[in-house]
């Protein structure tokens, strides 16, 4: 896949170069990454990261990090903590730039003061299900509440009361007093607060009262001094609301931005929907391989440069379109293989043994580490009699232009020699092939004056009595539509499960392996990219599978 290298600005950074000539902001250029705590963050997030501390830093300017954490119900500072983490490794750094919307929790409180002063905001005692229904439609204008009118005093009142716990949850909500007729269902009567007598991450107890999202995040990013409140397209709706409470507050105005998010082929990307696959027990928790969290891409052995790379290539658009996910493929293979050491592993094993090798030799073959690295070095690899190679690199009876290991047929082993099979034993009871027999020529090893005979084929290998056990994880796509949420009326996304998108298979690698890391990433020669999967042991090597050296998956699903 030819990506091409797109230099000219993203609308975003249009806006930017505008507002900076006409010194809107003072030529300032302050963003935020702000997410709330209540889950872990996925590919999606990524690009938003990339894009808001990678605007700051492409106009020398500031980006903060800030949890919106409004609601305690949901809130965890486990969430927190894994949310920093994932900005760090990506490469990113908010210095001392960390804050969080309940540090604003007494300013917002005055703001919501100050608007129940100019008559803006009013407390009303309908239920929630009833407010909904006092909104109207799209084409019907909305009712007032009853409470629409209550004095000023009166609101300040019952507001502080709220405050004080003197009320239940749900009994009372404080909305703003905007228009019940407004084109637009977020501008008819909004809460603004609700009540909720639930311990929080981080103020503990001291509010019973928290304020919405809506009315939260505008006015944090005012006082944050933000420039360019960057956003997703679904916020664009939410612009007007934004923009109003501002005004009425008559507070320092940010200015709201809103790009498409990152949709991907056979991805699934709601966070509700990701919840239910770790709850449902489809995946191995948040981090399993074949989720899209960053947390999953990391331990499958994604890399940092890989991600911002990928959003880099996908650019921001103004509206909604679906990235083919074989993008991101390309760009850790790209990275990967500048980076990934190469290692012999075999993951369907079939025995060869070469006949005319003596018995008890052992040699040290030379083999590179990375032949787009020179400096990666050298390695050696023992070779003996007996061999362990894929069961795929031999056919018994091979189909025209199959060039690898057949009956009287010659192949390389990889950084040893070339040998010529000389026949197969079977089982007795299966007539499955057993063991393949070979020959060896002992001149044609690398140095030696046969070694640049040519054959057609090369394979990797692993000498049996040196090979180490490990257990290889072959991760496919989690769905099989392109679209999971593309279901039949009645069913839901879990319906395009991919059966296949884990196989758990036995392997054997060359013996220098033994000591690897977790995280640490490889290319098993001729496989593809794996990652050592952090349940690694010293008595038990697991590997991931990154990705395959070439996109099998669409392949192999247009054939079928």
């Amino acid at each position: 896949m030819e990506i091409k290298s797109e230099k000219s600005l993203n609308f975003i950074h249009e806006i930017i170069e505008e507002d900076n000539k006409t010194g809107k902001y003072g030529n300032r250029v302050h963003t935020r990454f702000p997410p709330e705590p209540n889950g872990y963050l996925h590919i999606g997030h990524a690009k938003s990261i990339c894009l808001n501390f990678g605007t700051a830093a492409k106009y020398n300017g500031l980006c903060n990090l800030r949890f919106d954490d409004t609601n305690p119900v949901k809130e965890d500072v486990e969430y927190v903590e894994s949310i920093k983490e994932d900005v760090r490794w990506l490469g990113f750094d908010w210095q001392e730039r960390e804050y969080y919307a309940s540090d604003y929790f007494e300013t917002l409180y005055e703001y919501a003061v100050s608007l129940i002063k100019k008559g803006k905001a009013y407390v009303c005692d309908l239920p929630v299900e009833e407010i909904g229904n006092f909104r109207g439609t799209v084409t019907q204008a909305g009712k007032e509440s009853p409470y629409r009118n209550r004095s000023v005093e009166e609101n300040l009142r019952i507001f502080n009361e709220m405050r004080q716990g003197k009320y239940e949850d749900g009994v009372k909500v404080l909305r703003a007093k905007i228009d019940m007729g407004h084109p637009n269902m977020l501008m008819r009567d909004p809460i603004i607060y609700r009540i909720l007598h639930k311990e929080h991450h981080r103020t503990g107890n001291k509010w019973c009262i928290y304020p919405m999202y809506d009315f939260a995040h505008g006015q944090s990013d005012s006082i944050e001094k933000i420039t360019h409140s960057i956003c997703t397209l679904e916020f664009e709706v939410h612009r007007p609301l934004y923009e109003w409470f501002i005004q009425e507050l008559g507070i320092y105005a940010p200015q709201q931005i809103e790009f498409a998010r990152l949709n991907l082929t056979y991805t699934m990307m709601s966070k509700r929907k990701l919840l239910e696959l770790v709850e449902g027990g489809f995946v191995n928790g948040w981090d399993d391989p074949r989720m899209p969290t960053i947390g999953g891409l990391r331990r499958r052995g994604y890399t940092p440069e890989a991600i911002r790379n990928f959003a880099e290539t996908i650019g921001i658009a103004k509206r909604d379109n679906t990235i083919d996910v074989a993008l991101l493929e390309h760009c850790i293979r790209e990275d990967l293989n500048k980076k990934a050491i190469r290692r012999m592993a075999v993951i369907n094993p079939i025995k060869l043994v070469i006949e005319n090798y003596p018995d008890h030799l052992v040699e040290e073959m030379d083999a590179l580490n990375n032949p787009e690295n020179p400096d990666a070095g050298m390695r050696k690899v023992p070779f003996s009699k007996v061999l362990y190679i894929e069961q795929d690199d031999f056919m018994e009876n091979p189909q025209a232009k199959f060039f690898r290991l057949a009956p009287e047929k010659e192949v390389r082993l990889k950084y040893a020699y070339i040998i010529k099979c000389t026949g197969v034993i079977k089982d007795e009871n299966t007539n499955i092939i057993k063991e393949i027999r070979c020959q060896y020529y002992p001149e044609t090893k690398s140095g030696m004056p046969d070694s640049n005979r040519k054959v057609k084929g090369t394979i990797h290998w692993v000498s049996a009595q040196h090979a180490l056990e490990a257990e290889v994880r072959l991760y496919e796509p989690l769905f099989l539509k392109e679209n999971p949420d593309e279901v039949t009326e009645g069913k839901d996304f879990k319906e395009n499960l991919n059966p296949n998108s884990l196989q758990k298979k036995t392997c054997f690698t060359e013996p220098s392996l033994k000591e690897t890391k977790a995280g640490e990433k490889f290319q098993f020669e001729r496989l593809g990219y794996f990652c050592t999967d952090k349940e690694t042991t010293h008595n038990k090597m697991i590997f991931n599978r990154t990705v395959t050296l070439k996109d099998s998956f669409s392949k192999n699903l247009n054939k079928s």
